[in-house]
């Protein structure tokens, strides 16, 4: 029977916890398969030119070797079937570093990787354009529309002729993504049908670009990925990896395991772009603005686009009469950028936040203060009245509890022992959206008890997926947690959004609740009685003595959600100390105030904001990939070299919801939080950092050397 109290907002454990720590979730390579051969991509050692000549005799004669596929031997594939990168063995060109020229099929990983160093590989190269230094001055309008210059009214005349002002640069460099779990598939052929289990954020995505790529039908094509070991972004659009695996397995008619090493990934799935960022700011004597000018310089691949959208919190945070937004883009000999967690908003965050307290110092205002003074009445980018905006709310309770009353405006007057110590704030924001998603909903009785069986192509990237659906199920049909299954990442479920762009939860717990309510009211029908009380679908299957019903829906926003500017936001604390003999930082401290709507579950929803914390806090102090401008590769390779902040490199971090009821966004009202975690979480540290010694550092990551 049903324990009347709802679940929704409650911090239950996740539903898949045991499976994971015990080992049994099933990862890309962990599903159970007969007989499987493995392959490895081997990659160019060139960043521009071409293949000359590519001699495998020795790889082919090597033990265990079955195959061996270049682009001599490859089949026709669809290179604008939907992955990214290109790299797919079409022809002799290279335009980039490790770019994927081949693939060796063995009886082991280890046969395949051996045999792989003996393919002899000769180029005809060229100058590659490597030096983003040197290119920047080529860039060029993006052929993306939405990134045309954004303008009202005339920020640069006001810009010269204020008084009080900053203009600066600020650079953030190339991030990787690095989940635990590289990127891998393991791919099975069933005559003209193949089943593809890899990690995929947006399940039917994949599904649709592999089929395409393999010049297949979508149901020829399936994609199960029950669980993802992280992704940010990096497994929202697939890669060439996914079908050169199908590619593979077709060559050898055998099933065939792909994974990519560390390395590979560096070169293989994309990464956050190099972003040159000059903010412009003035204000009146009291502190209200007048103009905000960001120009962004950023890369893409040499022959495709992808520009992250680092003006976008520059568009709605601050009320202005003139604004200015534009990007440039060059072409470089890289693989294609991507989507990395909270894109555009967390590199471009950092440049307008930073701004934001470099202005208010020189002000000489709090920089709270200043933020609230200029809070736009709606967004100003398009007039639109806010669903709901709670950045206010998020900069008030969050000093209250960080305790900002004790920051000392003016930089190295806090000292504890050998340490300077600085306070700094940055707010951020994150659109929230809710995209069209299927459910299906299942229940069958067995004497009292009733059971939900809950069906969607939903992704679990980490983030509690199973666990806030069942929840969402639970509280709809009146049943407790334990009779709710929920079933995911499979393409052959009811199609559904992706867990990208923060639209998951919002998607995903809409489309259930929407199911459970139809499903309710079907019985209700079906039933021809009339209730006073409103039964549950549980109840109402005891009652009517049914054995099992289901149904289906189709789930979108409201219609009047476009009338909203909806967003989730929020405020960020940090704490710091830096040494003075060796210029090192550590952040004590840290705290991130949230609003973003209904909270499913607190638990869970937390882990997420303390995840894009970390990350904010790795990309203030130590992320950062780094390419040899001789030769277009990077030289940062692993996480030796390239640094993710671990346990020992984080202080105390904390989380506050803010309780906001958004009665426009959707339904129930959800949010996302994946990516708002992350953005202006490096401003924050930043202006800390400024604060605890009076040097203000513009291009991250905050090195020692940079503040000795």
């Amino acid at each position: 029977m049903k324990d009347t109290t709802k679940t929704i907002g409650t911090p239950i454990s996740r539903i898949d916890g045991i499976a994971k720590v015990t080992g049994k979730a099933a990862y890309s390579m962990d599903h159970p398969v007969k007989n499987p051969a493995y392959a490895i991509l081997f990659k160019s050692t060139i960043a521009a030119g071409t293949i000359r000549d590519i001699d495998t005799t020795a790889a082919e004669k090597a033990p265990g070797v079955l195959a061996v596929i270049t682009h001599k031997n490859a089949p026709k594939l669809n290179v604008k079937g939907g992955l990214r990168g290109g790299a797919l063995l079409q022809s002799p060109e290279v335009d980039f570093f490790g770019q994927n020229i081949g693939i060796v099929v063995a009886e082991t990983f280890e046969q395949a990787r051996y045999a792989s160093r003996l393919v002899n590989v000769t180029y005809d190269k060229k100058e590659p354009k490597v030096d983003f230094d040197k290119l920047a001055s080529q860039a060029r309008l993006p052929k993306d529309k939405e990134k045309a210059d954004a303008i009202r009214g005339d920020a640069k005349s006001a810009l010269g002729q204020a008084t009080i002002k900053v203009e600066e640069v600020y650079e953030t460099p190339i991030e990787h993504h690095h989940p635990l779990e590289p990127h891998a598939a393991i791919a099975e052929w069933n005559g003209d049908k193949v089943t593809l289990y890899s990690s995929a954020q947006i399940v039917n995505g994949a599904q649709t670009a592999a089929a395409a790529t393999l010049n297949l039908k979508p149901e020829q094509v399936r994609i199960i990925s029950p669980f993802i070991g992280g992704g940010f972004g990096s497994k929202g659009g697939q890669w060439a990896n996914l079908a050169l695996a199908a590619v593979a397995a077709k060559h050898v008619n055998r099933t065939v395991k792909l994974a990519l090493t560390r390395q590979q990934m560096v070169n293989s799935v994309g990464f956050r772009q190099h972003n040159r960022q000059k903010v412009g700011l003035a204000a009146t004597a009291d502190g209200k603005l007048t103009a905000l000018s960001h120009e962004i310089t950023t890369h893409c691949a040499i022959d495709d686009e992808f520009v992250e959208p680092c003006g976008d919190c520059s568009k709605i945070m601050y009320d202005t009469p003139n604004s200015l937004i534009t990007y440039r883009v060059v072409p470089m000999n890289l693989i294609l950028p991507t989507y990395t967690r909270g894109p555009g908003k967390s590199t471009g965050s950092f440049a307008l936040e930073s701004a934001m307290d470099e202005l208010a110092y020189k002000l000489k205002m709090d920089p709270i203060e200043f933020r609230i003074k200029n809070e736009p009445e709606r967004d100003p980018s398009n007039g639109k009245p806010w669903s709901s905006r709670t950045t206010v709310q998020c900069l008030r309770e969050g000093a209250k509890a960080f305790g900002w009353e004790k920051r000392k405006p003016e930089p190295r007057q806090n000292q504890q022992g050998n340490y300077w110590i600085g306070y700094g704030v940055a707010a951020g924001t994150y659109p929230a959206h809710q995209r069209p998603t299927s459910a299906l909903v299942t229940l069958k009785r067995t004497g009292d008890e009733v059971t939900a069986t809950v069906e969607l192509a939903a992704a679990d990237l980490g983030t509690g997926t199973y666990t806030i659906l069942t929840q969402t199920a639970a509280d709809a049909l009146g049943l407790s947690i334990q009779h709710v299954k929920v079933i995911i990442g499979d393409s052959d479920l009811p199609p559904a959004a992706g867990a990208v762009g923060s639209v998951g939860a919002a998607s995903y717990a809409n489309a259930v609740n929407d199911a459970c309510q139809k499903i309710t009211n079907e019985l209700v029908a079906k039933s021809g009685k009339q209730f006073f009380v409103a039964p549950t679908a549980a109840q109402l299957m005891r009652s009517e003595k049914l054995t099992d019903y289901k149904t289906r829906v189709e789930s979108k926003a409201p219609e009047s959600a476009e009338d909203f500017s909806a967003h989730s936001f929020n405020a960020n604390f940090a704490e710091v100390a830096v040494n003075k003999s060796t210029g090192m930082v550590r952040v004590n401290r840290f705290l991130a105030v949230t609003g973003a709507g209904t909270i499913l579950n607190p638990k869970t929803a937390r882990s997420q904001i303390i995840g894009g914390n970390v990350w904010g806090i790795g990309m203030a102090l130590t992320e950062e990939s780094v390419v040899d401008p001789r030769w277009g590769n990077f030289v940062t390779r692993s996480l030796g070299d390239y640094h993710v902040p671990a346990n020992l490199d984080i202080g105390h971090l904390d989380a506050i919801f803010i309780r906001e009821n958004d009665e426009h966004v959707n339904t129930l009202g959800v949010k996302g939080i994946g990516e708002v975690g992350i953005v202006a979480v490096a401003a924050a540290v930043a202006n800390a950092v400024f604060n605890a010694t009076g040097k203000r550092v513009r291009d991250l990551p905050i090195t020692p050397d940079k503040l000795l």
